[in-house]
């Protein structure tokens, strides 16, 4: 597909695209990139002290980055890919991303059950941020004419309307929802 590849060439540049996801369209840019990340918050107009979670292609690709633990697994066998967002601690000595506070401990992690936020995190071969692609605090978007202005939107119609993926706490002895 043509506009993947068009949009692998802007995320390398520093540029931010629209995707689908199975929850919704979301915001991609290179989580390496300290200016792709302010764009990112620029674009969604997001306090720059609310990080992002980064998106995986697997399980394996993750544990590259943060520590892994039973509970992480014991949800990730059950849920993954799909519409999960787990918080787990950094591992140390691994790269801070730009989209993290300084002192920040821990990391989001989300793999995607679509074919296409799956694509392009395994062609991108970094770490990609994943966030939805509205303003900050406005309800999510299922349509491209929802989107927040970026560089390149990737159009797949209208999304089914579902809720946002759940976010779990997985850095102390028993899981915390943070979002249902």
């Amino acid at each position: 597909m043509r506009n993947i590849k068009k949009a692998l060439r802007i995320l390398q540049y520093g540029g931010v695209i629209a995707h689908a996801t199975e929850t919704c369209y979301g915001l991609a840019c290179d989580m390496t990139n300290p200016t792709a990340v302010a764009k990112l918050f620029g674009i969604k107009h997001r306090p720059n002290d609310m990080p992002v979670s980064a998106l995986f292609t697997s399980i394996e690709e993750a544990k590259k980055y943060v520590e892994w633990n039973a509970l992480a697994e014991d949800l990730a066998t059950t849920y993954l890919p799909g519409p999960l967002t787990l918080i787990l601690p950094l591992k140390k000595n691994t790269i801070i991303f730009s989209c993290l506070k300084s002192n920040a401990s821990s990391l989001g992690i989300r793999i995607s059950s679509h074919p296409i936020a799956r694509r392009l995190a395994k062609e991108f071969g970094k770490p990609l941020s994943t966030t939805s692609a509205n303003l900050h605090g406005q309800p999510n978007p299922y349509c491209v004419d929802d989107i927040v202005p970026c560089d390149l939107i990737l159009d797949s119609g209208n999304l089914p309307e579902v809720p946002p993926s759940k976010v779990v706490d997985c850095t102390g002895q028993e899981p915390k929802m943070l979002r249902l």
